[in-house]
């Protein structure tokens, strides 16, 4: 088995507006290794959060190819993508996307549930543990702090030990100190569970942490490494 996690041959984004045709991505060839932590990073508008989301399935591609894990993701349904990345990937946003309606426990447990893991409350409950939030289980997301809501979006997102997790801007909506908390539980995260880690980051120490450095500039790689 190669050692290739993920490949992105010839990525391509072009977005409709008002004016005509917007190209985002100009012709991305990356190949992200297994265990790698790779920084995505670039002026804003430079497409990080679209080269990220691409790779999520979360938006399609206009050309080029993507495959992870040795699946061709670049003709794959809507819902064999969402299956995709339920069994394989954990996906951690800057503005945490927790249901409200939901305890910090159900978030976490949600998708262990639909993807018919057993004992989804007891894996969820440890998830929390690991992040520092086992007394905090019981409380919805208006009820949490923002740090607090960010370390339930990353138990959610490793709760079902996944092979890829994505970070876009995972510190964007925190103050310092909180920020550099959840830099320290997602690294930490990582290494216990082995996951490669592709991350959107504007903060100089989070890509500093990355094995490797991607520059974007007017969606082209401008740097291939750093």
């Amino acid at each position: 088995m190669t050692d290739a996690v993920m490949e992105l041959r010839d990525l391509r984004l072009s977005l409709t507006g008002n004016a005509g045709p917007v190209e985002i991505l100009h012709g991305i060839d990356l190949t992200v290794t297994r265990g790698e932590t790779l920084g995505l990073v670039g002026p804003s508008g430079s497409g990080k959060s679209s080269l990220l989301m691409l790779m999520g399935g979360l938006e399609r591609a206009t050309g080029g190819r993507i495959r992870a894990l040795d699946q061709d993701l670049t003709d794959l349904s809507e819902d064999a993508l969402a299956r995709f990345r339920r069994d394989h990937m954990g996906v951690v946003f800057q503005s945490f996307h927790l249901i409200p309606t939901m305890t910090a426990l159900e978030n976490v447990a949600t998708p262990l549930e639909l993807a018919g893991t057993r004992d989804a409350f007891g894996r969820a409950a440890e998830a929390l543990e690991q992040v520092g939030l086992a007394h905090r289980g019981g409380h919805y997301p208006s009820q949490l702090s923002g740090g607090e809501q960010q370390r339930v979006a990353l138990a959610r997102a490793f709760a079902p030990r996944p092979a890829i997790l994505l970070a876009d801007e995972p510190t964007g909506n925190l103050d310092e100190a909180n920020g550099a908390a959840i830099m320290e539980l997602l690294f930490g995260l990582r290494d216990r569970h082995g996951a490669t880690l592709i991350m959107v980051t504007h903060a100089p120490e989070l890509a500093a942490r990355c094995d490797r450095r991607i520059r974007l500039r007017d969606g082209r790689i401008e740097s291939p490494a750093a």
